[in-house]
């Protein structure tokens, strides 16, 4: 499906805050109806362009200290499956398939301590998915792809 600059202004508006502005005010800063809004969505959902809404969770708030980004490598071969399979493992929160490199795989997952992280790494091994290194992560800051509509809306909320 190619989008046109309705879309990529709506995708931005999403990105940016799908939770908190209405299909109008969307309507408002893109320049349609809010029913088009409305069935411009629809239409990307369907079509599998937009995939979800997720809540942005802020785990160390949330009791869960330690955000660790865990890095594997898998055989090429088995790397799909194993990402899978990698889902049933208890604090593990995202996962991403990398098409190039040793370190083929990259996980994300949460904890309260030490030993949290170690049976992560521990059950993804158990999998067969070789664990290379682990990172705490302190902070992760997200924006919108700039290039979906930007320009067709306005820019006051950047700092």
């Amino acid at each position: 499906m190619e989008l046109d600059g309705t879309d990529k202004g709506i995708l931005y508006l999403l990105q940016r805050d799908a939770r908190g502005l209405t299909t109008q005010e969307m309507a408002e800063q893109v320049g349609v109806s809010a029913s088009t809004v409305r069935n411009r969505i629809n239409r990307m959902e369907k079509k599998g362009i937009i995939r979800g809404y997720y809540p942005d969770v802020d785990y160390d708030k949330a009791g869960l200290q330690l955000y660790v980004e865990i890095i594997c490598s898998a055989p090429n071969p088995e790397r799909e499956r194993l990402v899978k399979e990698g889902r049933n493992v208890n604090g593990v929160i995202a996962l991403r398939e990398v098409l190039n490199g040793q370190e083929n795989v990259q996980i994300d997952a949460v904890g309260t301590e030490s030993d949290d992280v170690a049976r992560i790494t521990d059950e993804l091994s158990d999998i067969g998915l070789e664990v290379i290194n682990t990172k705490i992560i302190k902070e992760t800051y997200t924006q919108p792809f700039s290039h979906f509509g930007q320009h067709l809306v306005e820019r006051d909320d950047l700092d």
